[in-house]
């Protein structure tokens, strides 16, 4: 690891101005992804902004129908809230199933949407429910958020500072874990918002995406057959050791269908 200036705000405005000064500055939330990229010395930040001593960009609170989680709640707070749990299950499921303990007190849903890992789960879930994501300057829709592998629209300077869920009528997420990250191969999740259906996929592809197809059938009748003889091209997704394109195309059918019957 190279050396580096550490820096604690306890303001988002302390933070951008920060973010603003330093041109090789990094934000640092739960840090899994950030740390141990330093440490093999494949990033080199000059500053490393901490964003653990702002108490604005933490905490969770339902506003109407409309779901409101800070940049820096962790995962396991999401997945142990009393509000998520009551609004939006789905949510509360997703956030448990992610990593390990040590990876659920840490990691912050604000670092997991900015990092937008393809493996990660919670841009499914912000896909899925059509969330926003808010930052310091401006709010930016789930659907326009995530553009490719890692990348998003955030621009520099942009800050998140908190999550929107809108609260569906009906919302289900199922996830073919890898056994040793607990990432996913395949996520899909699901939900039903009036006369919206939406249907999210992570870990097959660079980017997490909707499939158009199976909201279309879902429209019609929202249940796990209305998904029988439709399947995803395997033309490209992801393909490794861990599986092929064909297989994960074969299991965001499957992971679909078992997120409807858990919806």
């Amino acid at each position: 690891m190279y050396q580096f200036n550490y820096h604690r705000p306890d303001s988002i405005r302390k933070a951008a101005a920060l973010l603003a000064k330093h041109e090789d500055a990094k934000l640092l939330a739960g840090g899994h992804t950030l740390l141990p990229t330093m440490k093999q010395r494949l990033a080199a930040p000059s500053d490393l902004i901490d964003l653990s001593g702002i108490p604005d960009l933490s905490g969770i609170e339902l506003k109407g129908r409309t779901l409101h989680i800070g940049a820096m709640t962790r995962h396991a707070e999401v997945a142990e809230s009393q509000i998520v749990r009551s609004s939006i299950p789905a949510l509360a499921k997703l956030a448990a199933g992610i990593g390990d303990p040590h990876v659920r007190h840490r990691g912050t849903i604000g670092g997991s949407v900015a990092n937008n890992d393809p493996n990660a789960d919670y841009p499914a879930a912000c896909l899925g429910l059509g969330a926003t994501i808010v930052t310091n300057k401006r709010r930016i829709a789930a659907d326009d958020f995530f553009t490719g592998m890692f990348e998003t629209a955030l621009e520099p300077g942009e800050i998140i500072t908190k999550v929107l869920f809108p609260v569906p009528r009906k919302a289900g997420y199922a996830k073919f874990a890898n056994p040793a990250s607990r990432y996913a191969l395949v996520g899909v999740f699901v939900s039903k918002r009036g006369g919206e259906v939406r249907v999210a996929v992570t870990g097959a592809g660079p980017c997490v995406f909707r499939v158009p197809q199976f909201e279309a059938a879902l429209s019609q009748r929202f249940a796990p057959k209305a998904l029988d003889g439709l399947e995803v091209s395997a033309e490209g997704l992801n393909s490794d050791i861990h599986g092929s394109a064909e297989y994960r195309a074969n299991l965001v059918a499957v992971m679909a269908r078992r997120a409807v019957a858990a919806a």
